[in-house]
């Protein structure tokens, strides 16, 4: 496959993802080397310049730091052009999993930022999740909360997504949302969420080159459609950007 090189990006402004799957052999995502260096050649075709690879933490990945930095750093070799690399990860809110970020929040946090990409279980939102959050603001981690609109519990009470913004939450949508990949039902909620300005970052969450490829431009310009240009910056460049920095949001 083709090395990434510098290509023509789709807008002026570079956009920034967060939340990708591009680490080759590390969970569900890129399963080969040249899948990764694929992926991060379409990342770049679509005028991202950055990019956090967050592999998945939960029950059936055992997330790695140490291993992942080294696959990240020689995929960051081995790529041609302008694009950035940056560990961070998918972590899923279990009780080993706080416990351990509690400890040591720099082990799970997004380029060894205060921001942590939270996963919330499909299967069970409990009333616990409001403490376990506040713990985990107390030793200063900013939760993102991850794709909510495809998450079946909390997409059938999308107020509970507001709530969790009220826990001091940054809520991540994923950018073929947008574009009805998902299906209508999940793309009404983001679109909602969207309504209710209750979306801070729009990620690929990508897995691959094929089905869910890393790509922003599609659910930006949709986004531009629904609300403005202004909006739909903030949520593929300026807040992510910040997130990636360890800046605040504006």
């Amino acid at each position: 496959m083709p090395a990434v090189r510098r290509l023509v990006p789709v807008y002026n402004d570079n956009v920034v993802d967060i939340h990708t799957h591009i680490l080759p052999d590390a969970d569900d995502g890129a399963r080969s080397w040249e899948m990764a260096k694929e992926m991060c050649r379409v990342a770049a075709q679509d005028g991202i310049t950055q990019i956090v690879a967050s592999p998945h933490a939960d029950e059936e990945y055992a997330f790695d730091r140490a291993k992942h930095q080294m696959s990240l750093e020689q995929l960051q070799n081995e790529i041609d052009g302008d694009l950035r690399l940056v560990l961070g990860c998918d972590f899923h809110f279990s009780f080993e999993n706080i416990q351990a970020a509690l400890k040591d929040p720099s082990a799970f946090t997004i380029a060894g930022t205060k921001y942590l990409l939270v996963e919330l279980s499909d299967f069970a939102v409990s009333g616990a999740i409001g403490e376990a959050l506040r713990k985990l603001q107390e030793v200063g981690v900013k939760p993102i909360v991850t794709h909510p609109e495809r998450n079946p519990i909390l997409q059938r009470t999308p107020e509970s997504i507001l709530r969790l913004m009220d826990h001091g939450c940054i809520i991540q949508v994923t950018a073929s949302a947008f574009t009805g990949f998902w299906g209508e039902p999940i793309q009404k909620v983001a679109e909602w969420l969207l309504r209710k300005r209750a979306i801070h970052v729009v990620a690929s969450d990508a897995h691959d080159v094929a089905n869910r490829p890393p790509v922003l431009s599609g659910a930006r310009r949709r986004i531009s459609d629904l609300a403005d240009d202004a909006v739909a910056q903030a949520l593929v460049l300026d807040n992510p950007a910040a997130i990636v920095a360890g800046r605040d949001l504006t």
